[in-house]
């Protein structure tokens, strides 16, 4: 989904939806901030879209009774765990697989009666990073990859958002790269951070080979432990850990929605 050149709104409602929690907030758009407290309501079980639809729904009408929200008809911006094609979620991740198919900007735009903008969870993450964290001024090709149950990954390109980048999913060595490198496969094998080291190695080696990016940025919570892993890494492209923090999720979407 490309950018529009326009001056995005001023304020914004972002929801970000999570295996276990589905959050929101308003995000004032000037500086990537939410204004407020952030709302929160466990994800339903099962997460079926139905009963995702009525919670998002709660959520919006909550923070549309604050005296800052923004106009009532404004787009609302929306994570999904799961690949978002056109608007369809064609994956499913910690969510029912009754998705699979599933138009999820059409059911949220119906289910709120206001324009819905849904993305991938990642790619939220990584176009807040580049517009209010550490990709900010950068030009060129910035990779956002987090590392955490899995790993995520999203690639903007001078700004532009180019959706989808299923990274964790590259096969490395005949492995897929997140059951080899993720924050949970160095839990899993009880990996020392010099044994993790070589893994990620492994994996940023062949990322920067494919994609000559201006920067990596890395999240997820183990970006809290960089210092333990990435001085071992030996890559020729400047490596960073993220600014963006819980609430990424809720900030870029909030900002597609503006963009879109």
């Amino acid at each position: 989904m490309t950018h529009s050149a326009s001056t995005p709104t001023p304020l914004a409602i972002g929801i970000d939806i999570g295996g276990t929690g589905i959050k929101g907030g308003i995000v004032d758009l000037s500086i990537g901030k939410l204004i407020g407290e952030r709302v929160r309501i466990d994800t339903p079980q099962p997460a079926t879209p139905a009963a995702v639809a009525e919670v998002v729904a709660k959520i919006v009408a909550e923070l549309d009774a604050r005296g800052d929200a923004p106009g009532a008809g404004t787009p609302v911006g929306v994570t999904f765990p799961a690949i978002i094609h056109r608007g369809v979620a064609r994956s499913a991740a910690n969510v029912d697989k009754s998705w699979i198919g599933t138009d999820v900007d059409a059911l949220f735009t119906g289910q709120l009666g206001r324009p819905v903008h849904v993305m991938n969870d990642a790619d939220a993450a990584g176009l807040a990073e580049v517009h209010f964290g550490a990709g900010v001024g950068v030009d060129g090709t910035v990779l956002v990859i987090t590392l955490g149950t899995g790993i995520g990954s999203a690639l903007i390109h001078n700004g532009v958002l180019v959706p989808n980048l299923e990274l964790g999913h590259l096969e490395i060595d005949s492995a897929i790269a997140e059951a080899r490198a993720s924050a949970s496969a160095r839990e899993r094998d009880d990996l020392s951070w010099d044994e993790y080291a070589v893994r990620l190695q492994r994996f940023f080696s062949h990322v920067e080979f494919l994609f000559s990016p201006t920067l990596f940025i890395i999240g997820g919570g183990i970006s809290k432990r960089a210092d333990d892993y990435l001085p071992q890494l030996s890559i020729a492209t400047p490596i960073t850990t993220a600014k963006s923090k819980n609430n990424a999720g809720i900030v870029g979407a909030a900002l597609q929605s503006a963009l879109s």
